[in-house]
């Protein structure tokens, strides 16, 4: 038994290195390859369509396809992936309307408050408990989280917008979106973990939610209108599937990452992948790392650390 606890062990770490590398990764990726006049939206639900197909193989590899969906039922459906999928989709739609109305450098850092709200949601929702070293690595994380911000959008201006717009068009859109992000993180894990939904089956029914509310948006969006006028695959070339296909594998590896390592340690990766890419910059584009980047890496190093060092333990019970 401890053997295949080794080995569960060792999985975990590497679907975590794996998402690191393509988190950092992706940044690239989509700079290098995706053109300006590619409509997002387009690319958006070919990845989508890669996560189905993706998922849907490895599930024919396990052997547990024809199994899972003779068990299937849209109420099961609904509860561990509709939920998720519907806070997800309002979560972005936040983040887009902030985005508008805050500096980058601002955005960064508020955004970074959802690795709480998920240590919070994962506590009220699966009663998972955190160490007092664990908080102290988390917030260990988010001054790294923070710093790493600081670094990168430090010389992007806040365009001049009012201080009520900013207020209730960039604050509080981001601050409900990182209280949702955490929300839906926890729901996922509880689905993984409770509910016993396979993470394959939750990439397949969270991608065709999200499809669908992308479909409904195109007879109004921009994009909708784009794709109408230039076609679907409008700027498209063999190189954007490389961005488009990394993400899709990005999207299995975070089903994976949220089932067996939860979403705190998800929250982890994400700012080590933001080391990950300014490493990628650096060897790609000669940009070499700013200061506080290279202030972050040791307190993301330690704080993955301690993280790691000292779980929760419940106390015994005594008669």
């Amino acid at each position: 038994m401890p053997q295949k606890k080794d080995r569960i062990n060792s999985r975990v770490w590497i679907y975590l290195l794996l998402l690191t590398l393509q988190y950092g990764a992706q940044p690239l990726f989509s700079k290098r390859f995706i053109g300006k006049e590619v409509i997002v939206t387009s690319a958006v639900l070919v990845c989508e369509a890669a996560k189905v197909v993706c998922a849907l193989i490895l599930l024919a590899n396990e052997g547990s396809l024809r199994r899972l969906f003779s068990q299937w039922t849209l109420i099961g459906s609904l509860t561990a992936s509709g939920l998720p999928a519907a806070i997800y989709a309002l979560q972005n739609s936040l983040l887009q309307i902030s985005y508008r109305n805050l500096d980058s450098l601002t955005f960064s850092i508020l955004n970074q408050t959802k690795l709480f709200f998920t240590a919070i949601f994962t506590y009220l929702i699966l009663g998972q408990k955190q160490t007092g070293q664990q908080v102290g690595a988390l917030t260990l994380l988010i001054i790294a989280a923070v710093l790493l911000s600081v670094g990168e959008g430090s010389n992007k201006g806040a365009g001049g917008k009012n201080s009520d717009q900013v207020l209730f068009y960039g604050i509080f859109p981001v601050m409900i979106a990182s209280v949702l992000s955490g929300l839906a993180s926890s729901l996922c894990q509880w689905a993984s973990q409770v509910k016993k939904h396979t993470s394959y089956l939750m990439t397949i029914e969270m991608s065709i939610v999200g499809s669908l509310c992308l479909f409904a948006s195109l007879y109004k969006s921009p994009d909708g209108e784009a794709i109408r006028k230039h076609g679907f695959f409008y700027g498209w070339t063999l190189w954007t599937l490389v961005p488009v296909v990394s993400n899709a594998v990005g999207g299995i590896l975070v089903g994976l990452v949220t089932a067996h390592a939860g979403g705190v340690r998800k929250g982890f990766v994400i700012v080590s992948a933001l080391l990950v890419t300014a490493l990628l910059q650096f060897v790609f584009d000669s940009k070499p790392p700013s200061v506080f980047c290279l202030v972050a890496l040791p307190l993301v190093m330690s704080s993955i650390y301690v993280y790691q060092k000292y779980p929760y333990v419940a106390r015994k019970k005594e008669d």
